[in-house]
């Protein structure tokens, strides 16, 4: 069963969180992490989803133990540290905000590609598909779930036929990009910390916790099998895509390289699948973060540490005021915003908030030291090595 009551059961929990990840994280990021990895892209996104992991396993334990939504900001509030949940519940909106300009862009993006039309068509795109899903989200859980298990499952079932056709012309040199700055393990890492906010979608069902069935029970089991199934998507996706079409061309393309290697793999037919799986996926994220996110904001008001209007809510309990302050400044960043700079600045926030809540997972003695202090060393490390990429020293 899907959801009883309005509530979140197993399947709309699952497809919340690999709507959250998989939305913009293939399709948005591909082109930047070959840039900076190479021939390892693949690894970027296995480093960056152990490391995502380790995270989801103590984000479970801690809302378990808790009994609460709220995901990082109320681990710190319940354990005292008032002044670092007030900068992380900030962090966190603004870490949203640019993810779902991000998907917006990509979606935007990919529209424009395949049905072709004026410069300014991606743009509008762009802000019609924010504000059709915050409209979405102001109609409840119910109707957000069932628009997310659909996104979901028809978005997973195009990305498998794109990676299993280009697997089936396995041609390893075709990984080697010309234009990729990056060199082995270190390469792979820095391009892991470059996307990482492909992996920030699970953290929102700590959000949608008081709207599941079973919250306790269900969390720890959405949210891992979620984070399982993105790295299996990512890392056959990537193989796939550079099988088709080559690592430079998914370069030189990045905002719409799927669509090409779509093209590449079955003509006029896979350019439209792969449209449309990209259209049900950035979708589907901009629905899931927007949903949780507005949560997040109404729990930080009940808290006093965010503005009033984050808690004004319509008869049926939904936070109108928060959907629609994220949805206003999403557009504004996805007109006005670059790719990379945004994909960057949201990976830079997440992996910071990751690694704290790594480290208060062990101190609570909720988490199991080696997994929780794993997550939190390699989120540090991600953070150290994309600041001097950024600077230019490696």
């Amino acid at each position: 069963m899907t959801k009883r009551g309005g509530k979140l059961g197993f399947n709309a929990a699952w497809s919340m969180a690999v709507g959250g990840m998989i939305g913009g994280g293939i399709f948005a990021t591909l082109g930047v992490v070959i840039a900076v990895a190479g021939k390892l892209a693949w690894l970027s996104f296995v480093i960056g989803g152990l490391i995502a992991l380790a995270t989801g396993y103590s984000y479970a334990r801690l809302t378990q133990d808790f009994d609460c939504a709220g995901g990082a900001f109320a681990f710190l509030r319940r354990v005292g540290a008032e002044r670092a949940a007030r900068v992380t519940v900030w962090a966190l909106m603004l870490g949203y905000t640019l993810t779902v300009s991000v998907y917006a862009f990509t979606f935007g993006a990919y529209l424009a590609h395949a049905v072709g039309g004026p410069s300014w068509l991606p743009q509008v795109a762009a802000l019609l598909a924010i504000f059709v899903l915050a409209g979405v989200n102001l109609k409840g859980v119910g109707e957000s779930a069932t628009v997310e298990i659909v996104a979901v499952w028809g978005k997973l079932a195009i990305l498998f036929g794109l990676a299993f056709i280009g697997l089936l012309r396995w041609a390893p040199e075709r990984m080697a990009a010309a234009d990729s700055s990056g060199s082995g393990i270190s390469g792979a890492i820095v391009g892991a910390a470059t996307v990482f906010m492909a992996y920030e979608g699970f953290q929102l069902l700590a959000y949608d916790y008081d709207d599941m069935e079973d919250g306790k029970a269900l969390i720890g089991k959405a949210m891992l099998w979620a984070i399982v199934t993105t790295i299996a998507i990512y890392v056959l996706v990537t193989l796939g895509t550079a099988m088709l079409v080559g690592a430079d061309a998914i370069i030189a393309k990045k905002e719409v390289a799927l669509a090409d290697a779509g093209r590449a793999a079955a003509g006029t037919a896979g350019l439209i699948a792969v449209t449309i799986a990209a259209v049900f996926s950035t979708a589907s994220a901009i629905n899931a973060t927007i949903f949780s996110t507005a949560r997040l904001g109404k729990e930080a008001e009940a808290e006093g540490e965010l503005p009033a209007i984050f808690g004004k809510t319509d008869s049926e309990g939904v936070p109108w005021a928060g959907v629609l302050i994220v949805a206003v400044v999403a557009a504004v960043l996805a007109v006005f915003g670059g790719l990379s700079q945004l994909v960057q600045g949201a990976s830079f926030v997440f992996l910071a908030v990751f690694a704290v809540v790594n480290v208060v997972a062990v101190r609570h003695g909720v988490a199991h030291p080696a997994i929780a202090y794993t997550g939190a060393l390699g989120a540090v490390a991600a953070i150290l090595l994309l600041a001097l990429h950024l600077a230019g020293i490696i």
